[in-house]
């Protein structure tokens, strides 16, 4: 047996055993281990998700990931479309700190800011009527009222729960520039 071989056959053996203390930890103590691997937190909590990532990542250190082709291949591939449809935390946060600073006000800390801007205005059809809604700095405002959040105006809308996105989804995209 050639000494890569063996050197494969040890990897595999070494990422089944990674595997399975992984599969041992706690959803808490695998979010600790991503961060760990992939230098940054994440929210997700779902255990299968997070075991599956962190193998990813950990094969993918141990085996030297990505060749130097495929790497550049892929960066040929990401030139012309967007990797990240929203922006990172880090980025969100100081942009919330800097609207923080100049607007004491500003309430849509939580709520797709990358996409609505105080002074937007989203409209759709809904049974022969325009829905007419205004992003504002503590809300959305439709009908004379402030809303929190897209999905309680769906439902002053509609009289039944709409997932706001949803419901709003072309005024969204036209906003976004069509993407979807």
């Amino acid at each position: 047996m050639k000494v890569n071989e063996k050197k494969i056959i040890q990897n595999k053996i070494n990422m089944t055993r990674e595997i399975e203390i992984l599969k041992s930890m706690t959803v808490g103590q695998l979010m600790s281990k991503y961060r760990e691997v992939f230098g940054e937190a994440t929210n997700s909590k779902h255990k299968q998700f997070l075991i599956k990532r962190i193998a990813w990542r950990m094969q993918a250190n141990a085996e030297g990931g990505l060749t130097e082709r495929a790497m550049r291949r892929a960066m040929e591939i990401a030139r012309d479309s967007d990797l990240r449809v929203r922006a990172s935390t880090e980025c969100l946060n100081i942009i919330n700190e800097a609207n923080n600073k100049n607007n004491a006000t500003a309430d849509l800390s939580t709520y797709r800011k990358e996409i609505f801007m105080p002074g937007m205005v989203l409209t759709r059809k809904y049974k022969d009527k325009t829905v007419i809604v205004t992003v504002c700095a503590k809300g959305f405002e439709y009908d004379g009222n402030i809303y929190r959040s897209l999905t309680a105006v769906a439902e002053a809308v509609t009289g039944t729960h709409w997932n706001g996105n949803n419901f709003f989804k072309n005024a969204i995209q036209g906003m976004e520039g069509g993407k979807k």
